[in-house]
């Protein structure tokens, strides 16, 4: 199922922007609004062209592969929040994760699963990108 490939690393904004750099704030909450528009071209500007993404069904992904899932036609995936928020900056890199529960479409087939995930951001040339996300499925909460 490609949605649980996809359903790694949406965040609720509000969850992000009182600790993290204004900048990173930003780019966080402009990559939640990517994954919930299939917005291709903000996916290729906010994911590293080295992005690596090992998903939930236990496979690689890269940039590439992951935008083309997430921007499928059939596939859609609703907003949702962040259980056990991680946040941690260390100088020019990032680590944005915890628990949600996503749900949506896929292949016009609704989906609902949990998911533990890590997404790591690097400041590149003044610009934070993701570089690797790591998801799990997590039991139910």
């Amino acid at each position: 199922m490609r949605a649980l490939a996809v359903a790694l690393a949406l965040f609720a904004a509000p969850a992000w922007a009182a600790t993290l750099p204004p900048d990173l704030a930003a780019a966080a909450k402009a990559y939640d609004q990517a994954q919930m528009k299939s917005d291709k071209a903000e996916l290729e500007r906010l994911l590293a062209p080295d992005y690596v993404l090992h998903n939930s069904q236990g496979l690689v992904q890269d940039k590439q592969s992951f935008i083309a899932d997430s921007t499928a036609p059939g596939f859609h995936m609703n907003p949702f929040t962040i259980d056990e928020p991680i946040e941690r900056v260390i100088g020019d890199v990032a680590l944005l994760g915890g628990v949600g529960t996503l749900s949506g479409t896929d292949g016009g087939k609704p989906f609902t699963v949990r998911l533990r995930f890590m997404d790591v951001w690097q400041k590149r040339a003044g610009k934070w990108r993701v570089i690797f996300t790591q998801a799990t499925r997590a039991p139910a909460g």
